[in-house]
């Protein structure tokens, strides 16, 4: 199916079982933990509030999400300015390579823009081939840097 029967629009909070199962689905794509145990109730506290600070998209084709993405704003020293952070932007396998991911892509540029933010910034896994050929399809450059995290959470390691 192509793209023409794929629409995007903002969440919603009856999206939401929806979209924790397609959180799920991208999780274990990575090779990730699973995402919190809560994670509905979370994200309802992080996106349905006067002036979120995540911001999600979903493809839809027929009644089913079929793909996400989110993303937020960021501030860059070197810039002096913000610039908008693609979190996640996964799809269905059904629909991968048919267009959507274009759509969604599309859409994140647009909102981000409609915000002032400069860039438009995300990471992928560097087996992710296919997200790395569709990316580069979107005009964006690479910017290898490696990627580390620190736990917050539990004792403090001072």
């Amino acid at each position: 199916m192509p793209a023409d029967d794929v629409s995007i629009r903002a969440v919603d909070a009856a999206d939401l079982p929806e979209l924790v199962e397609l959180i799920r689905d991208h999780a274990r794509y990575e090779r990730a933990a699973d995402p919190r145990p809560d994670l509905q109730t979370a994200l309802a506290a992080w996106l349905f509030v006067p002036r979120p600070q995540l911001h999600v998209l979903v493809a839809v084709q027929g009644d089913a999400l079929v793909g996400y993405a989110s993303w937020s704003l960021e501030a860059s020293t070197w810039q002096a300015a913000e610039y908008a952070h693609l979190d996640c932007l996964f799809l269905r396998e059904s629909v991968r390579g048919r267009g959507a991911g274009h759509l969604l892509m599309r859409a994140v540029e647009a909102e981000a823009r409609a915000v002032g933010a400069g860039e438009l910034q995300w990471q992928t896994p560097e087996w992710n081939d296919r997200a790395i050929r569709f990316y580069r399809r979107t005009g964006a450059y690479e910017a290898a840097k490696a990627r580390f995290t620190l736990p917050l959470t539990g004792p403090s390691r001072t």
